[in-house]
């Protein structure tokens, strides 16, 4: 798919003013993407878990204007007014607008709130930007004549899945579930650098209702946002070989997902989580987001792996925060353990309790 294919030939229906809302997840990558080339195109493809908790909740309220010459919008966090959002807002309109270019012909009025702290360190640009694609679809979904239902829902979230993605790149996985790739890889059909798509082979019992719970370690603002990490990649000494070795990674996760080989699966996802650490250690300027704490978390985890043979493992983001995934018949015992041995090591004792989940969902006003 090309994306022309994105921009609508006209709109035959007009309307004058409305109000839509939907709630959108995070995700948390297995294999990571780290590095991106122009128009947020991944240098590597990524699969991820789609979270069922930690979501946005965005509502648009639209209204007819006169002059249709510049973008018009006021956002809103819990009810009050955000203007230092409007930068990062209108850069993403800028870079849809081909696509809706319905989006200067309405004022926009914004409001968004998160199922979690806004200052937790969970980072909101992922579900926050797939929410708004997903409200501005609905509100094209409006001006267009629908055809066939079955079509329209695939091409509405491939749609919503690539704008997301010009306005973070992560956003575009957090609109279906439970796992979603992004990235071209030949070895998955119908896989996309434009957009995520749906995990489209067998996944088993073993991997249904996985846990996640997050380890707020750090909640301050991150040294060195994501943006410039990603940049740095651009001449990193091991940025080609790191990019051969996710497309190996998710390749064996084909056979580790078909079997439930939970071993094999910590190794693999253990493994991308400290790779994608030390990309950030070995360029140049180099940097490091973990923290102490992070480092004490990971190796509880590990002590406690190796004294009861659990099958808890950890994956780390773009920051300092440890999310530690467990199958759901370890539930009770690995909570036990998060309370017993690491929450000391959490930021205010602070945790979150989430489950892969399968996306998002639209809100009846």
């Amino acid at each position: 798919m090309l994306e022309q294919e994105f921009i609508p030939k006209s709109y035959p229906k007009t309307i004058d003013k409305g109000n839509v809302a939907w709630s959108s997840p995070s995700n948390i990558a297995l294999v990571k993407y780290w590095g991106k080339k122009e128009s947020q195109i991944p240098e590597n493809p990524s699969i991820s878990f789609t979270l069922n908790h930690c979501k946005t909740i965005t509502s648009v309220s639209y209204s007819k204007k006169d002059d249709a010459t510049e973008f018009s919008f006021d956002v809103f966090l819990d009810g009050e007014k955000k203007d230092s959002f409007k930068p990062k807002i209108e850069t993403f309109f800028k870079r849809i607008e081909a696509y809706l270019p319905f989006l200067k012909d309405y004022h926009f009025k914004i409001e968004t709130k998160n199922t979690f702290p806004h200052s937790s360190g969970i980072a909101s640009s992922a579900s926050g930007m797939s929410a708004l694609a997903l409200c501005l679809m609905s509100i094209e979904s409006e001006l267009v004549v629908v055809t066939s239902s079955a079509v329209e829902r695939s091409f509405f979230y491939r749609k919503a899945s690539f704008l997301a993605r010009l306005g973070s790149g992560s956003a575009c996985r957090s609109l279906e579930g439970d796992l979603i790739v992004w990235g071209t890889h030949d070895k998955i059909e119908g896989s996309s650098d434009l957009f995520g798509v749906k995990y489209p082979y067998a996944v088993h019992q073993n991997f249904k209702n996985y846990q996640d719970t997050i380890l707020l370690v750090d909640k301050g603002e991150k040294q060195v946002s994501s943006t410039v990490g990603h940049n740095l990649m651009h001449g990193h000494p091991y940025a080609e070989r790191r990019f051969k070795q996710a497309h190996e990674n998710l390749s064996a996760l084909k056979p580790i997902f078909e079997s439930g080989n939970l071993e094999e699966f910590i190794k693999l996802v253990e493994s991308e989580a400290l790779t994608l650490h030390a990309m950030m250690m070995t360029s140049m300027p180099y940097f490091i987001l973990m923290k102490p704490n992070t480092l004490e978390i990971i190796n509880k985890i590990w002590d406690f792996r190796k004294q009861t043979n659990s099958k808890v493992c950890f994956t780390l983001d773009a920051g300092a925060n440890v999310h530690v995934l467990y199958p759901e018949n370890e539930k009770q015992a690995v909570l036990q353990f998060i309370k017993n041995e690491l929450v000391d090591f959490c930021q205010n004792g602070h945790y979150i309790c989430d489950q892969i989940g399968f996306g998002a969902t639209k809100i009846d006003n």
